[in-house]
């Protein structure tokens, strides 16, 4: 498939560009529904490490690994009857399902950081699928950006991130605009990892079970679990109506300020411009962002919480 991006010198211009360079031990960043990740084959231990090495990455900070369809997921991790359901009713989508992995399938021990665990998805985006599909192979894939700093939502925000110096595949802007939820399956048990892209009352009506938090205290099980974590490079203030002077105000609603999030109090919109937001407003060199209170229903959860991470201590 041929893109009509332009792009820059070093990116691949087809699909099938892409997956002779990820095929070659190469990472290449691509579209998802959610944001851009930073990809590599999964079972190619120096590639997964350049991802760590690419991104600054902590070690123990595990990946998620792309999978092309159900198939080839189950040939990588264990699936209970209540991970296929959610399986079966939520992908192609912003889910990763955190499952204990199956014996000598080939994954690199460094993507799952070496937990027993192992976290897939399938995104919902078609380039993506066509990619995975063209590899032959699931790809290890965090967000492409920096560790710790603002996910990518567009190609021009990796190719910002990392100085044009990792290919990106072009697809045109996320449609989600925050990472996907994370929710591990302990038996009949669900814990979410990390709030995301679906919305956990979602989830709870399917399956009629109360989805658990995870311990704060945990130990890093899955990504986004860092209490500092998708930071511009300005302070972070939250709940903001009235920002005081040199503060950059990103509105909400009937909150307004430079940028607003959703005029209409929209959370789809407000997750899909957040992240661009954000960095919009870093890049005016403000010292500080407040943010306009956003609702923490359906999808407010997980904005909620990048932004909680974002004004975390650093």
């Amino acid at each position: 498939m041929m893109l009509n991006a332009a792009a820059a010198p070093n990116d691949p211009p087809t699909v099938a560009a892409a997956a002779r360079l990820l095929r070659a031990g190469r990472l290449c960043a691509f579209p998802t529904e959610t944001v851009y990740g930073l990809g590599a084959v999964a079972t190619n231990t120096d590639a997964v490490l350049s991802i760590y090495h690419t991104k600054g990455r902590p070690r123990f900070n595990p990946l998620i690994i792309h999978c092309a369809d159900l198939a080839m997921a189950e040939t990588l991790a264990e699936f209970s009857p209540l991970a296929h359901l959610l399986a079966e009713a939520f992908w192609p989508g912003p889910l990763s399902l955190v499952l204990p992995r199956r014996d000598n399938t080939g994954l690199s021990d460094i993507a799952m950081a070496g937990l027993s665990t192992v976290a897939i998805r399938i995104p919902a985006h078609p380039l993506a699928l066509e990619l995975l599909a063209s590899v032959g192979q699931p790809l290890a894939a965090p967000s492409a950006n920096p560790s710790g700093r603002l996910s990518p939502t567009s190609a021009e925000q990796v190719r910002k991130g990392f100085a044009g110096k990792v290919p990106v595949l072009d697809g045109g802007p996320c449609l989600a605009g925050v990472e996907s939820t994370i929710i591990a399956v302990d038996g009949d048990r669900l814990h979410q990892l990390r709030a995301g892209g679906l919305a956990r009352s979602r989830i709870e009506d399917l399956t009629s079970r109360r989805v658990l938090d995870v311990d704060a205290h945990a130990p890093v099980a899955a990504p986004g679990m860092l209490a500092s974590h998708y930071a511009p490079d300005a302070a972070v203030r939250l709940n903001v109506t009235e920002p005081v002077p040199g503060e950059a105000l990103l509105g909400f609603g009937a909150v307004g300020g430079q940028l607003n999030l959703s005029v209409t109090g929209d959370l789809n919109e407000a997750a899909r411009n957040l992240f661009a937001m954000l960095q919009q407003l870093d890049e005016t060199g403000a010292s500080a962002i407040a943010v306009a209170p956003i609702p923490t229903h359906g999808l407010g959860e997980a904005i909620n919480d990048r932004l909680e991470r974002a004004a975390a201590p650093r």
